[in-house]
């Protein structure tokens, strides 16, 4: 998890981390998002709303296996939904997450 939140520290230090849904929206829709980013608690309405408007530019979100609240360490604010704007750091983002079939698996664990 250090890793990730220190990919999304780099992201956000350089100006290429864009947060909630109005700025991440915008960002996919002129295509400027590379990778585009939901909390592990974002609301279901959220996650469907963003997801729909993703798909609409090409792209698919990614899960984080991050609540909110741990993502108050690299935010200012409590959010749920971050867009990276630039190709290199997203791929490094990318590289700091859990293959999606295991995080998946850890979902189901915890039901």
């Amino acid at each position: 998890m250090n890793k990730l939140l220190g990919a999304l520290s780099l992201c956000r230090k350089a100006g290429k981390l864009t947060m909630g849904f109005d700025p991440v929206a915008e960002s996919a829709a002129k295509g400027k998002a590379a990778l585009v980013l939901l909390a592990a608690d974002l609301s279901a309405g959220s996650a469907g709303r963003i997801t729909r408007l993703c798909e609409a530019a090409g792209l698919e979100p990614m899960l984080l296996p991050l609540t909110q609240q741990q993502l108050l360490a690299v935010t200012p604010k409590r959010t749920g939904i971050f867009a990276v704007t630039d190709p290199g750091l997203a791929g490094l983002v990318k590289s700091c997450l859990p293959p999606p079939a295991a995080f998946r698996a850890d979902d189901d664990e915890s039901n």
